[in-house]
C-alpha cells in the first residue's frame, strides 16, 4: 500500500509539473509571438525607402531623374524616421550616426545671395493664394469638417487648435491664437523676422533670404529645421507674401521650387509645405470694448516624410509645448522694438504689402472652385496614396514570414494574419 501511495503521489506530481510546463511554454510562445508582431509592425510602418514610390512615379518624366539618384540612399535615410518617431519609447541614441556632423555641418553648396526676384525662380504667389487663404479663414473652402484638438490659455494668450484629415494628403491643422496687448503690425513683424526667430525657435537651425521683390514684398527664403535628437534635418524653400485689407494681414507662405538651391544628401527637402495665417485686431478678453488684442488664424500642413499617423501623434504631444513659447518671445520682441533698434531686412520686406479691399475678398467667395476639394488636389494624391500602402505591404509580408517560421499549424497562422490585418487597418486610417 505504501508503494502504491508513493507511486500515485509521484504520478500526480508529474502531471502537475507537466501542466505547469505546458502552461509556461504556451505563455512564452504567446509573448514571443506578440513581440515579433509588434516589432514587425513598427518596422513595416515606419521604414519606407524612397524607392517605394518609384513604381508610381515611373511614368512621370519630371521625377524620374530624381528617383534614380535618390533610390540608392533611400533605405539609409528612411531608417532615421525611427529615431524621430519613437524617441521616448526606444533608446535609439546609439544608432544615430554622425548626428553632430549633420547638425553642425553647413550646406555644402553655397546658396545664392539675396537678389531681386526674376526669371524661373520667381515665387509664384498670386491673388489666387490670397483668395484661398480667405476662404480658409471664413471656413468656406469646401473642405472636410474640423475636429477640435486643444483649448488652452495663459494670462496673456489663448490658443485653440483643430485638425482634419483629407481623403488624400497629410493632416491639415487650423489654430486660433489671441495675444493680449499686441497690435497686428507687431505680431506680423514678429512672425516675419527670421533673425529674431532664431533666438526663440530652437528648431530653426538657419534661415537665409534667397530672393526678394521690393515692389510686392514677395520673398523666397531657405530654412533648415532640426528634428528631435538631431536626426534627419529638414530644409524648406519657402515663398511668402503679405496682403493687407483694412486692419487685417493675410500672410501666405508655401513651398516653392528654386533651381538655385540644389538638393543635398544630408538634408531632406520638404516640397509640400503650406503655412499661412490671418492677423487682425480683436476685442480683449477683459471686456473693455477696446481692440487691444491680436488674433492669429493659422492654417498649416506639410509632408515631412513621416507616416501621417505618427506625425499626428507627435503634433498632439508637442503642440502646446511649442505654442506656449511664442507668448514670452513676443513680449521680448515688443521690448526689442521699443528700443528703436534697427529692424531686420525681413521686417522691411514684411512692411511692403499689397493692399486689397474687403469687397474684393468677399467677391472671392463666389469665385470658389466647382470642386470643393481644391485644396486636396494640391497634395499630389497619386504619389501620397502609393506611399501609404507601402507599410501595409510590409506588415502583410512580415506576417506571412512570421506565420511560416513559428509553426505549421493553421491556428497559429490564423492568429498572426488576424493581428497583422488589424494593424494594417489602423495604418490605413
Amino acid at each position: 500500500m505504501a508503494v502504491d501511495s508513493f507511486l500515485l503521489e509521484a504520478a500526480e506530481a508529474a502531471e502537475a509539473s507537466t501542466a505547469y510546463d505546458s502552461a509556461f511554454k504556451i505563455l512564452m510562445f504567446i509573448v514571443r509571438l506578440w513581440v515579433g508582431i509588434i516589432v514587425g509592425v513598427l518596422v513595416g510602418w515606419i521604414w519606407k525607402p524612397k524607392w517605394a514610390d518609384f513604381g508610381s512615379d515611373l511614368f512621370h518624366s519630371s521625377k524620374l531623374k530624381n528617383n534614380l539618384l535618390s533610390c540608392s540612399v533611400g533605405s539609409i535615410s528612411g531608417l532615421n524616421l525611427v529615431k524621430i518617431q519613437l524617441p521616448r519609447c526606444l533608446n535609439l541614441m546609439s544608432n544615430c550616426v554622425d548626428e553632430k556632423e549633420v547638425l553642425l555641418d553647413p550646406p555644402t553648396t553655397a546658396l545664392s545671395s539675396s537678389s531681386q526676384l526674376g526669371g524661373e525662380n520667381r515665387a509664384q504667389l498670386t491673388e489666387e493664394d490670397l483668395k484661398h487663404l480667405y476662404r480658409l479663414v471664413e471656413e468656406k473652402d469646401g473642405g472636410a469638417s474640423w475636429i477640435q484638438m486643444m483649448d488652452r490659455s495663459t494670462a496673456t494668450m489663448s490658443y485653440q487648435a483643430w485638425r482634419r484629415d483629407p481623403e488624400t494628403g497629410p493632416p491639415q491643422y487650423r489654430s486660433r491664437t489671441i495675444f493680449e496687448d499686441a497690435t497686428p503690425q507687431m505680431v506680423r513683424d514678429f512672425f516675419w523676422d527670421d533673425e529674431f526667430r532664431q533666438k526663440w525657435d530652437d528648431m530653426l537651425v538657419s534661415a537665409q533670404t534667397l530672393e526678394e521683390c521690393p515692389t510686392t514684398g514677395t520673398m523666397t527664403v531657405h530654412w533648415v529645421r532640426k528634428f528631435p535628437f538631431f536626426c534627419s534635418n529638414r530644409e524648406y524653400v519657402i515663398g511668402r507674401r503679405i496682403w493687407e485689407s483694412g486692419q487685417s494681414y493675410y500672410c501666405v507662405t508655401k513651398g516653392v521650387p528654386c533651381s538655385s538651391v540644389p538638393r543635398q544628401n544630408k538634408l531632406k527637402r520638404v516640397d509640400l509645405y503650406y503655412s499661412s495665417w490671418c492677423i487682425r485686431a480683436v476685442e480683449s478678453k477683459t471686456g473693455n470694448g477696446q481692440l487691444s488684442a491680436c488674433e492669429v488664424s493659422l492654417f498649416h500642413y506639410e509632408d515631412m516624410g513621416i507616416p501621417w499617423e505618427i506625425a499626428k501623434l507627435g503634433v498632439r504631444q508637442g503642440m502646446w509645448g511649442a505654442v506656449k513659447k511664442m507668448d514670452p518671445a513676443l513680449r521680448l520682441y515688443q521690448k526689442h522694438r521699443a528700443t528703436e533698434a534697427p529692424v531686420s531686412k525681413c521686417v522691411v520686406m514684411g512692411n511692403i504689402n499689397t493692399k486689397v479691399s474687403t469687397e474684393f475678398l468677399r467677391c472671392s467667395e463666389e469665385e470658389a472652385s466647382d470642386d470643393p476639394t481644391e485644396v486636396n488636389k494640391r497634395l499630389e494624391p497619386s504619389e501620397k496614396a502609393g506611399g501609404k500602402n507601402f507599410p501595409k505591404l510590409l506588415m502583410v509580408g512580415g506576417a506571412i514570414a512570421l506565420a511560416c517560421t513559428l509553426d505549421h499549424g493553421l491556428l497559429t497562422k490564423a492568429v498572426v494574419f488576424g493581428v497583422a490585418r488589424r494593424f494594417s487597418n489602423i495604418g490605413k486610417r
